[in-house]
């Protein structure tokens, strides 16, 4: 029973389920496009996220045994699965062929615009493993377009419309998390990263502290224009979503203390660690619920 149990928290570790948060993006489309009561949207909704979840874990083992002898030398890196001998490539590459396939499964019952987003959010993470990820700028581009493409996804899973501006807004967002891991990834790997990434080296703390900073007020402001944007007031029948700002404010700049002070930039870990963004978080999203659809 132990060894399995143990195989079980080896594959979990492999398929990095605690960076499953990052697909409940795939949800927003449904609290925002007023159908959290359509019992049909909500399960096409959970569907669609569970088929990114596997998508992602896919590519994660796709990335990890390209990047196997580059991991273990790195000081965090080392410590996965397969730099640690926990599993074989064989055996991983498997795993992620059966999750790869699970996951275009799901995506069938649902309709043919989701599964060319899926795939498009595939081609994306395959591309930055084999070459983007080694392309200054257009790296961090590549991953906040991931975001991008799970939002999307969510939408058209229900068949609704989302906003240009959320989706700008999404962008930006997605750009402030990735700029903030980078960030956290040159910290950590002192004056190494060059060793570990010839990308990194072309990355400096200033530089980044300046793109977090433009990034941040990128995103505060297209979610502001968002949540006034006549349109949107129209469509969700209230005015009042601008009062959620408070609690992206804070966000945000509790996500810019975090990388500067504590070295921290997985928005994941963060996320599940850091209780007061946590917080923020809950209490953002309640509210958002709360205008929408209490009258």
């Amino acid at each position: 029973m132990h060894a399995v149990l143990t195989k079980l928290y080896t594959m979990a570790r492999l398929m990095r389920v605690y960076q499953w948060t990052k697909n409940a993006l795939v949800l927003m489309p449904l609290v925002f496009a007023q159908q959290l009561m359509n019992f049909d949207a909500v399960a096409r909704s959970f569907l669609a996220m569970l088929s990114f979840c596997l998508a992602a874990s896919a590519t994660y083992i796709y990335n990890d045994i390209r990047d196997l002898e580059n991991d273990k030398r790195h000081p965090e890196k080392s410590l996965r699965p397969l730099p640690r001998g926990d599993i074989s490539p064989a055996s991983a590459g498997l795993l992620g062929g059966l999750l790869l396939a699970a996951s275009i499964g799901l995506a069938l019952p649902l309709n043919d615009r989701f599964l060319w987003a899926l795939l498009v959010y595939i081609i994306l993470t395959v591309s930055y493993s084999l070459l983007l990820k080694n392309v200054f700028i257009v790296d961090v581009i590549v991953v906040a377009l991931g975001f991008v493409v799970r939002a999307i996804a969510g939408a058209v899973a229900i068949e609704v419309v989302f906003s240009n501006w959320l989706i700008v807004c999404t962008l930006f967002l997605a750009l402030f998390l990735a700029l903030g891991k980078r960030r956290g990834e040159i910290v950590l790997l002192e004056g190494q990263a060059r060793n570990h990434r010839e990308v990194l080296h072309h990355y400096s703390t200033v530089f980044i502290d300046q793109m977090l900073l433009i990034v941040a007020g990128g995103a505060l402001i297209t979610f502001t224009i968002y949540t006034c944007s006549a349109e949107v007031v129209a469509r969700i029948g209230t005015d009042k979503l601008y009062m959620t700002l408070p609690f992206v404010v804070y966000g945000l700049a509790r996500y810019l203390w975090l990388v500067e002070h504590n070295g921290t930039g997985d928005p994941s870990q963060v996320l599940l660690k850091d209780w007061p963004t946590c917080a923020a978080v809950l209490l953002w999203a309640v509210t958002c619920v709360a205008i929408i659809y209490v009258r």
